[in-house]
């Protein structure tokens, strides 16, 4: 199991941002991708979910690979904790509801309903899909938005688990998440049209 990008070039708005980007990613390990705001971080991501080409070059992941954790918690308002993750676990056909509430210690929450969350009770609900995705290769964007410190620790440990299982991760994040076997790469020396400053356009969350 294996995410080779191989000379990738990525777009935002029709403007090349990124560019020569070459990476694995193999069983077990875990990458940061880190950079100034506008660098291109989450459109590498989209990419690399393949939610839009690469303007040139390669990516190769396994067939059913990949599960994509965006800025949206994704999320039904009207489904209880519970529903809403045996919903994406019926999407994904797995099971592991149950351990997904506990892991993410949602359990006191577990009927309440997801518009009736707090926005880190939302986050962490959100994040505990990648539980019952059944997928190997965990694309992360921001993931720790809105979490307080101890749910910070609490998703580490889960991400730090699932490479313990052979899962892998891709993840750009500011912070440090305490997950020191992770390498990690600056995306600046990757800019296209170096001179144009890194954050000018369209904030790349918006892309």
């Amino acid at each position: 199991m294996e995410l080779i990008v191989s000379d990738v070039a990525v777009a935002r708005g029709g403007i090349p941002v990124l560019e020569g980007v070459n990476l694995s990613v193999s069983s077990g390990t875990a990458l940061v991708l880190r950079g100034p705001n506008g660098i291109g971080k989450t459109t590498l991501l989209r990419t690399l979910a393949g939610l839009q080409p690469p303007l040139q070059g390669t990516v190769t992941l396994p067939p059913e690979g990949i599960a994509y954790a965006a800025h949206a918690d994704g999320l039904k308002a009207t489904l209880t904790v519970t529903e809403n993750l045996h919903f994406w676990a019926s999407v994904n056909g797995q099971g592991g509801v149950e351990e997904a509430i506990t892991r993410m210690n949602l359990a006191d929450l577990r009927d309440r309903r997801a518009a009736n969350l707090s926005a880190g009770q939302k986050r962490r609900l959100g994040l505990a899909r990648l539980l019952v995705s059944g997928r190997a290769i965990w694309l992360l964007d921001e993931p720790t938005v809105s979490l307080d410190a101890a749910s910070v620790a609490l998703f580490a440990g889960v991400v730090r688990e699932h490479l313990v299982r052979g899962g892998a991760a891709v993840m750009a994040t500011h912070i440090d998440l305490g997950i020191p076997e992770a390498e990690v790469l600056d995306l600046s020396a990757f800019r296209a049209n170096r001179h144009i400053p890194a954050g000018h356009g369209f904030d790349e969350a918006f892309a």
